[in-house]
């Protein structure tokens, strides 16, 4: 990595599955290297990992090679579309979905040696509040969370920025409204979380786009492709560009020393208490 980098860490999360929280990731991702940023995607959905399966590749590795000692994070990186650095997770490995406070330092420690040109760090996380969401949380810069129009998948976001504000001392997020009708609706949603959010827990929340239900999407995720790639003039494609500017426009934080390893010396200082226990 070179010592100039400014590593941006964004979390991507959601109280529920099935609100297309990966495929956010992923294009992301890719709208972030199409102006000429360096993202690296980690799945850190760890068990149940399908970052490579949207994409239609075949990592002959993953982190679960990493945590038993066979492969290094540099065995396993894979490249993806448009350039994109990918860390694969494991499918169906049941332990990597329940990892203890050693294995996930060790796969920690793992990730700080990855000698990468990096400068957007998007960790897809698994949805709800399981362990290894609210550690990553914790230590990323920003936490976006994705939310579709739908009564279980707004109660569960509103459950997730409750317990990383109430338990982890988080007060900004930003939100996305995902797989809506108009960007009316997507308003709509988000003041309606927001309203509720703001009133009962000390946050600040922010509309950090709004991503329309396209079929040109539910297309490209069958054909195992990027938006960009599938239908690259969509209304989906343009509302990733949009986030995209809207991500490299958000003030840096101060904290930490702006290379890669903040991140997971915070991740370190987080498990110190119980790893000392």
């Amino acid at each position: 990595m070179r010592k100039d980098n400014t590593v941006r860490a964004i979390a991507i999360a959601s109280g529920k599955g099935g609100v297309g929280k990966t495929n956010v990731a992923v294009n992301l991702a890719v709208a972030l290297a199409d102006l000429g940023s360096r993202p690296l995607l980690l799945d850190a959905d760890l068990g149940l990992g399908n970052v490579d399966i949207l994409l239609g590749l075949s990592p002959r590795f993953n982190l679960s090679h990493v945590l038993s000692g066979e492969k290094t994070m540099a065995d396993i990186l894979i490249k993806g579309p448009h350039d994109i650095h990918i860390l694969p997770a494991a499918s169906g490995v049941a332990g990597m979905a329940d990892l203890d406070l050693g294995q996930r330092a060790g796969l920690i420690e793992a990730v700080s040696s990855l000698d990468a040109d990096v400068d957007h760090l998007l960790i897809d996380l698994a949805a709800g509040i399981a362990t290894d969401v609210l550690t990553f949380s914790r230590a990323a810069q920003e936490v976006l969370v994705v939310v579709s129009n739908e009564p279980a998948s707004i109660t569960d976001a509103y459950a997730l920025i409750k317990v990383l504000s109430r338990d982890h001392g988080l007060r900004r997020f930003h939100v996305l409204p995902n797989m809506v009708a108009d960007a009316r609706e997507g308003q709509i949603l988000f003041q309606r979380l927001s309203a509720v959010a703001e009133r009962y827990l000390e946050v600040q929340l922010d509309l950090a786009g709004i991503i329309p239900l396209d079929p040109a999407m539910r297309s490209a995720v069958r054909a195992q492709q990027c938006i960009f790639d599938r239908y690259p003039g969509s209304a989906a494609a343009q509302a990733f560009r949009t986030l995209a500017h809207t991500v490299r426009a958000w003030p840096r934080r101060t904290e930490g020393r702006g290379e890669m390893r903040f991140f997971l010396e915070r991740l370190f200082a987080d498990m110190a208490p119980a790893l000392r226990a």
